[in-house]
C-alpha cells in the first residue's frame, strides 16, 4: 500500500473517531461492513470508489475534500506530476486533482478516467444540492441523476445539483475522460 493510501486509512479512522463513532454505527450509516471498515481503517485494503462514496455521504463531505484531507500541505501550484491520483482496484476508476485543495478555498477540480464497460453508483450526496459541472474531455459516459439518464460525448457539458444517487457508466468499447467542477 502506497502512502497516500495509508494517509487515507488514517484520515478515516480519524473522522470516524472525530464523529464518536464505533465501527459499528459507522457500518449502519455507511451501509459498508464492520468488517471492511476495519480492514480499511488498519490499511489491509484499499476502498473503491463506491465505498469511498458511501462513507462521504456518512461523514458529509465531498470524495475532493476527503482527500484534501489526507494532504499534507497546501500549495498554490501544483505540477501535473505532482497531482494526486486515486486508481480504484476494483474498477479502475482513476481520479486526478488538478486544483489544489485548502480549507479556504470551496471550488474544486477533478479529473476523472473511466475504463470502457464500466458502471459506477454512488449511493448519495455528501450535501443536499452540491453544485457539479462535468465537461467531458474525450470517450462517451452515460449518467444518471434523479433518475434521469443524460448521455455525454466529447465536448458536452452536463450541470446538476446532486440531491441522491448518481450512476456513472461506459459502453463495451469506449471509456470516458472528463473534468467535474465541484462547487461546495
Amino acid at each position: 500500500m502506497d502512502e497516500i493510501e495509508n494517509r487515507l486509512a488514517r484520515r478515516l479512522a480519524t473522522l470516524r473517531a472525530e464523529h464518536g463513532w464505533s465501527l459499528d454505527e459507522l457500518a449502519q450509516k455507511s451501509a459498508v461492513s464492520r468488517a471492511s471498515l476495519s480492514r480499511i481503517e488498519k490499511g489491509d485494503v484499499s476502498p473503491t470508489a463506491s465505498v469511498l462514496g458511501k462513507l462521504c455521504v456518512a461523514f458529509g463531505v465531498t470524495l475532493s475534500r476527503l482527500m484534501q484531507m489526507v494532504e499534507e500541505d497546501f500549495v498554490p501550484l501544483v505540477r501535473r506530476a505532482d497531482q494526486e491520483v486515486w486508481t480504484d482496484p476494483d474498477t479502475g476508476y482513476r481520479r486526478r486533482l488538478l486544483s489544489p485543495t485548502s480549507k479556504q478555498l470551496s471550488g474544486e477540480v477533478v479529473e476523472v478516467e473511466i475504463e470502457p464497460g464500466q458502471r459506477i453508483a454512488f449511493g448519495g450526496s455528501p450535501r443536499d444540492g452540491l453544485e457539479h459541472h462535468l465537461v467531458m474531455l474525450d470517450g462517451a459516459l452515460s449518467m444518471k441523476i434523479d433518475g434521469q439518464t443524460h448521455h455525454l460525448k466529447t465536448g458536452d457539458c452536463l450541470r446538476y445539483q446532486l440531491r441522491g444517487g448518481n450512476t456513472f457508466e461506459t459502453g463495451p468499447d469506449q471509456g470516458a475522460r472528463y473534468y467535474l467542477f465541484i462547487i461546495d
